[in-house]
């Protein structure tokens, strides 16, 4: 079900700052768009996932293009990168799908503090 926030504005910000930091990080969907959707727009944790997925690709295409036209990207292991993802995305969204939103929220909470303490402690 499509949820449809009561402004537009908090929308456009939590794109902004996507773009910055997947530009900056190369990340943006998942770790701004998803908590900033829930918490400022008032989405729900399964819809924000999903328009978070949604939103991803045009903001992935634009910083890939920036990052290739600097030679910065490596095509063969961003290939291999894509085959994965793509064969894992359906299995995701299926786990998506059939989890709860408390479920969600501590999944997704407990990856994100892991991938910061592997990144802070490695």
């Amino acid at each position: 079900m499509a949820h449809t926030p009561s402004s537009l504005r908090p929308v456009l910000v939590i794109g902004f700052l996507a773009g910055i930091s997947s530009g900056l990080f190369g990340i943006g969907g998942g770790t701004v768009m998803v908590p900033l959707l829930v918490l400022w727009a008032g989405f729900d944790q399964h819809s924000a996932h999903a328009t978070s997925l949604a939103g991803i690709v045009p903001l992935a295409a634009v910083g890939a293009t920036v990052f290739a036209t600097a030679g910065e990207i490596d095509l063969r292991l961003a290939g291999l990168l894509a085959l994965g993802g793509i064969a894992g995305a359906p299995l995701g969204a299926k786990l998506m799908a059939r989890s709860t939103e408390r479920g969600l929220k501590v999944a997704f909470g407990a990856l994100t503090i892991a991938i910061g303490a592997l990144l802070v402690f490695r």
